[in-house]
């Protein structure tokens, strides 16, 4: 049975870690080109001999618009095409009272977890409208739909990544390509659990009506099913991974 990534090109940000990492090492053996972008240039060099000739990567900093166009390109050089984009790149914050939150704590978020997204679909849009077709998955969270004490600009920056998945949706439906975010509640990947308490973690998980945390495959599970090309009737949503804690 053929699977439905065979001979799709996909672009992963944030490739060499967490989400994105993941991702690649499903999406290859399932036939899929891969597009790789990350700044930790040891890690995804790494990675990408590790999964072989169907994939290429180059060191990515999201938050640089001339970067995001370089790994486009990258694409249209290595496949002739682009057909799926997952903008996985981001950055947590330090947990912190709003009242002590900084303007340069606001402004890293935006520029990596808002304009990094932004950057990325500016690129990859263009490449998507040559052929009238594409998925773009914007990786947002439980904060970017929920408040989230103490965590101000990643909370802002997340509802930024919501809000423009909604309107890229509604601009490019007519054109074929379809534009989504998903939201995971706390997931134990390692940017998010590096340097955490694990008091918080346990708290966390008692929040969770499924009195447990997502394994990172499950997220991803979710994650290729919003950009699998027989969900094509998808787009503008921002769907919640989260074990329950939405329906409270």
């Amino acid at each position: 049975m053929q699977s439905n990534f065979e001979g799709k090109v996909v672009l992963i940000t944030g490739a060499a870690s967490g989400f994105g990492k993941l991702l690649a090492q499903r999406l290859a053996p399932q036939g899929a080109k891969l597009v790789l972008g990350d700044i930790n240039e040891t890690a995804l060099d790494t990675l990408c001999s590790e999964l072989g000739e169907c994939a290429v990567g180059l060191r990515c900093d999201v938050s640089i618009e001339a970067d995001q166009q370089a790994l486009a390109q990258l694409a249209e050089d290595s496949f002739g095409r682009l057909d799926i984009a997952i903008n996985n790149a981001g950055i947590s914050a330090p947990m912190k009272s709003l009242l002590d939150t900084t303007e340069a704590d606001m402004d890293l978020s935006f520029a990596i977890n808002t304009k990094g997204v932004f950057f990325g679909m500016k690129a990859q849009i263009p490449l998507m409208q040559q052929h009238k077709c594409g998925a773009i998955l914007n990786v947002a969270s439980m904060a970017g739909i929920n408040g989230a004490p103490k965590l101000t600009p990643y909370v802002a920056a997340k509802h930024a990544v919501v809000g423009i998945t909604r309107t890229a949706a509604l601009e490019f439906a007519a054109k074929g390509i379809r534009v989504n975010a998903i939201c995971p509640f706390f997931t134990p990947t390692p940017m998010v659990t590096e340097g955490v308490d694990p008091a918080l973690i346990e708290q966390l998980t008692r929040a969770v009506p499924m009195r447990r945390l997502a394994d990172p495959n499950e997220v991803v599970s979710a994650m290729l099913h919003m950009v699998n090309p027989d969900n094509g009737f998808m787009t503008g949503q921002a769907i919640a991974i989260d074990g329950g804690v939405s329906a409270i």
